[in-house]
């Protein structure tokens, strides 16, 4: 078990001993790290301080040269980003990983489109378009994003927020286990970035834990419950951000500041 706070509480993804080398660089060096059920944890840290390698070694995209990932508990062993997805944990990467072509239901059943039951579908693998619509519909509902009008329009008619929206949307349509946000709100103005954040609030109030990795510290501090700040490949500390100031994690990030106690927890 780990401490959290004053009570016990075990992480449902928990990573020890992570290490990671392309050559003579070492990206991650014998990094921890935990996410608590419920919580939104923000990872920060300088550019080539290895937070992007920690998120692709707990999410798939990377494969540790040493150390463990659990899930729930269990050792887990991910090849790719589709076994961590078939776990239950979802990526929303920077790039949002859509195809701008396509409709707001094709791009959220990527990968993962329903075939009809009957006979065209069992021999013809025809898609079923109408219930991809409905379930695409209800949960752009869910999260309060029907100014969306048509489902079937192209994302590439939609703007920066919207299209961050409906990928925020398909990763808390399948991510049963954990979201992991990459600057959700990094190329998104105001207005744009107020609803990714009311967005990711949302998904957390459904009770699904979420990873995020920001540059921007007001929006760091205005929804994460604990701050894992990252450092030289590994975990210095993390913080509570309550009980810390915004500069206080950019001193840590840049080593201007040592943390009280290395193995801090919030």
């Amino acid at each position: 078990m780990d401490q959290k706070g004053d009570s016990i509480t075990q992480p449902i993804l928990k990573g020890r001993n992570l290490t990671k080398r392309y050559g003579k660089v070492t990206a991650l060096d014998h990094c921890d790290f935990d996410l608590y059920p419920g919580e939104i944890l923000a990872v920060i840290g300088d550019n080539g301080a290895g937070k992007s390698t920690l998120i692709k070694a707990v999410s798939g995209a990377v494969i540790p040269d040493e150390g463990t990932v659990e899930l729930d508990g269990k050792p887990v062993n991910f090849h790719s980003p589709i076994d961590a997805r078939n776990a239950g944990i979802e990526t929303v990467y920077q790039t949002l990983a859509m195809s701008p072509a396509l409709s707001i239901a094709d791009n959220m059943f990527m990968g993962r489109e329903i075939v009809r039951k009957d006979f065209m579908g069992k021999w013809f693998r025809k898609l079923d378009k109408k219930e991809m619509e409905r379930f695409a519909r209800e949960k752009l509902s869910e999260l309060g994003l029907m100014t969306i009008q048509n489902i079937n329009q192209a994302v590439e008619t939609l703007s920066g927020g919207q299209r961050q929206g409906v990928a925020v949307a398909r990763a808390a349509a399948f991510g049963s286990k954990v979201i992991i946000l990459d600057e959700p709100t990094a190329a998104l103005g105001v207005k744009e970035s107020r609803k990714v954040l009311e967005l990711i609030q949302d998904v957390k109030s459904r009770g699904i834990p979420i990873i995020l990795i920001s540059h921007n510290m007001p929006h760091v501090f205005e929804v994460a419950d604990r701050i894992h700040v990252h450092r030289l490949g590994k975990r210095l500390c993390v913080i509570n951000p309550k009980d810390h100031s915004m500069s206080d994690a950019v001193a840590y990030m840049t080593g201007a500041k040592v943390p009280e106690r290395a193995d801090e927890f919030a």
